[in-house]
């Protein structure tokens, strides 16, 4: 019998196995049967997904950028083009409270919304165009059913426009550096608010307060501009077939319906903590608004604005850093110094008395924004990964944090008639506290041991 000669067969390790080898095939495009974010779809050697092109990380740059100069428009000049327009306090009030019903009340169908659209770029922009929709709605016509119907059009398309733009991003870079691309996002939407709130008060002071709003209107042309440079979702990159992980995952058939958040300890923990937060929150400002008036009435207008820069220049300068330390720090580190911040600057607060010293502590407020701005959507991503229902639990942690926030201005209001601004602003720092010693108890640390790697 005549014998074979056996071939020998090498043994590659599993690393080298997996590393791609040109295939002429691949000249005219990906293979149909070639599962995405397998290591032949990325640069030879790399650890994880290809990055986002330069063009699409600047469109998401762009859009974040001129959508929160076109928000800015909702902030104070929305009461002062009110009063332009002859309108009553009440009638003033009750147009900002519809405004803030809506608000409230859509963030988890806005979340729902996003979650269950296949495209959250068209969400966005569908979002973006609405909003801007409704600035040109108050200034051309500024009667009382079209500036109600513009107050509810313009909370519920930011209900939408805030979670998409979180998936987005998200999607665009991938869980393993998305508190990067999140810390981008407000510090490009804090150098937004700023320039914003001084192009258009120059607008508003040179030519007329109705300018404003239809600048307003105009900046959603640019930012949908900026939208178009972002992929669909579709591709990772120009030229390449593999999908973005975050984009696959949001696609992916839902493990559960509404019942998964309520069971989700970490998402319950996490919402308890950000109620907190903003009960002692939002109330603290306004009341050192009120202080300063009493104390500083002539230059009250400058320092009030001072009190509101300062933040946004602490948040445009440190969110990229704190972004990439959720990445090597992980989550919990980084929530407990931004809760901390908030009593420190409570106590600071019912001790200062000079007004140029209360603008500095708000620092601590820039610290506090820093953080959570990256954090929330960061942590609501951890903790409801695989569940098809991220945006939809970022509505729900938004609802806790306006329904605090609500209640901060009532409590802060009856304790500073009551008892006294020092009192108040130590049962603000007291409330802080209580969330701050949560944090510390119950939060679990939610990045994931091999972030990195998916």
């Amino acid at each position: 019998m005549t014998a074979f000669p056996v071939t020998e067969r090498r043994a590659y390790p599993a690393r080298e196995r997996d590393i791609h080898r040109a295939d002429p095939r691949d000249r005219v495009g990906p293979r149909p049967d070639r599962r995405p974010g397998r290591p032949s779809d990325h640069a030879p050697g790399s650890a994880g997904p290809a990055g986002p092109s330069r063009r699409a990380t600047h469109g998401l740059d762009a859009f974040t950028f001129f959508i929160a100069n076109l928000q800015t428009g909702f902030g104070p000049f929305l009461a002062v083009y009110f009063t332009q327009q002859k309108w009553t306090q009440s009638d003033i009030g009750l147009a900002l409270t519809v405004g803030s019903l809506v608000s409230l009340l859509g963030q988890m169908p806005g979340g729902a919304f996003v979650d269950a659209s296949r495209s959250k770029r068209f969400a966005a922009g569908f979002s973006a165009f609405w909003v801007g929709a409704s600035a040109v709605m108050l200034a051309a016509l500024p009667t009382y059913l079209v500036v109600m119907l513009a107050m509810a059009i313009h909370s519920a398309a930011s209900c939408v426009l805030t979670p998409a733009i979180a998936a987005i991003s998200i999607g665009l870079v991938g869980h393993a550096r998305a508190g990067e691309r999140l810390g981008r996002n407000a510090s490009f939407s804090a150098i937004g608010n700023a320039l914003g709130a001084a192009g258009m008060g120059a607008i508003g002071y040179y030519f007329s307060n109705d300018a404003v709003f239809y600048l307003a209107g105009l900046l959603v042309i640019p930012a949908l501009m900026s939208l178009s440079f972002i992929p669909s979702g579709r591709t990772a990159g120009p030229g390449r077939g593999a999908r973005a992980p975050v984009a696959r995952e949001a696609e992916e058939k839902e493990a559960g319906g509404f019942a998964v958040l309520l069971k989700n300890r970490a998402l319950l923990c996490f919402a308890a903590c950000m109620v907190l937060f903003f009960l002692a929150n939002a109330a603290m400002l306004p009341l050192v608004g009120s202080v300063m008036t009493l104390r500083a009435s002539e230059t009250a207008t400058a320092l009030v604005a001072a009190c509101i820069m300062v933040p946004q220049a602490v948040l445009a300068l440190t969110a990229p850093f704190v972004g990439r330390l959720a990445q090597s720090w992980g989550r919990k580190p980084l929530l407990v110094i931004g809760f901390a911040a908030l009593p420190i600057r409570g106590l600071l607060f019912a001790f200062v008395n000079d007004p140029y010293l209360m603008v500095a502590i708000q620092v601590f407020d820039g610290i506090s924004a820093s953080v959570l701005g990256v954090m929330v959507p960061l942590i609501v991503s951890d903790v409801t990964r695989g569940t098809g229902r991220f945006n939809t639990a970022l509505g729900a942690v938004g609802t806790g944090m306006g329904i605090g926030a609500a209640l901060s201005t009532a409590l802060a209001g009856y304790m500073a008639d009551a008892l006294g601004s020092h009192t108040a602003f130590l049962g603000l720092a007291l409330v802080g506290a209580a969330g701050f010693v949560l944090v510390l108890l119950i939060m679990p640390e939610t990045r994931r041991p091999n972030q990195d790697e998916t």
